[in-house]
């Protein structure tokens, strides 16, 4: 298992009071799993993201990441896990402008440790960056630009792979590329996926589908 949320509540402070966000949300993810997870804008599921990337703790229940109790942790054993065991994909690809694809698909593996240039180059070959490797993140496509980040999430081989509306920004044909080279690495890595996405179209080709109403999965 590489991803067990037990009991989840979470609330944020308002000027009218508490507002509650997620309550009494369990879920478990194994390795090589997909899941979409569904909501309306507000319904929590960023928040339940971030809890489960290690951002964020919540008020209750209990977060586990490949069998480590996170609220057993300090900062810095969550930070360890963060930059181990789990790779965040975003909507905006948050790549560093001064650096070339090579340099940032590099940044966060150097992070976590050596890279494994034989995986970092079947990576970079699947997801169709190899003539790219040179060119700054202004000189590329917005395809290109979210391969590079699969990239650079997927070459640090975490357990966990959090997708926050991965094709968001993308027209339907790039969105349709980027889905299907990130689902076949992530296959090939044994990698578990979880995706927060409003597209049905997303939701549809992972292995399960979950949706937030009310603060609770259905």
């Amino acid at each position: 298992m590489v991803l067990k949320l037990n009991s989840i509540r979470k609330s944020y402070g308002t000027n009218e009071g508490k507002v509650l966000v997620l309550n009494d949300v369990s879920l478990t993810l194994f390795a090589g799993e997909t899941l979409a997870l569904r909501g309306e804008s507000g319904s929590g599921k960023s928040t339940l993201l971030h809890i489960a990337g290690a951002l964020e703790l919540p008020d209750e229940g209990h977060v586990e990441i490949g069998g480590k109790e996170l609220s057993k942790m300090d900062d810095t054993g969550r930070a360890a896990v963060r930059r181990k065991d789990i790779a965040i994909v975003f909507q905006h690809f948050n790549l560093i402008p001064s650096l070339n694809v090579a340099a940032n698909i590099n940044f966060q593996a150097n992070l976590s440790g050596p890279v494994d240039k034989i995986k970092l180059e079947k990576i970079v070959s699947s997801l169709g960056l190899s003539d790219q490797m040179g060119k700054y993140p202004e000189a590329l496509s917005g395809g290109q630009q979210q391969r590079v980040a699969i990239a650079r999430a997927l070459v640090t081989e975490p357990k966990l792979l959090l997708a926050d509306e991965p094709t968001g920004n993308l027209d339907e044909q790039s969105s349709q590329s980027v889905l299907e080279q990130m689902l076949t690495l992530v296959a090939e890595t044994n990698t578990a996926l979880m995706v927060v996405t409003h597209s049905r179209n997303v939701a549809a080709r992972m292995d399960k589908e979950l949706q937030l109403i009310g603060g609770r999965l259905k």
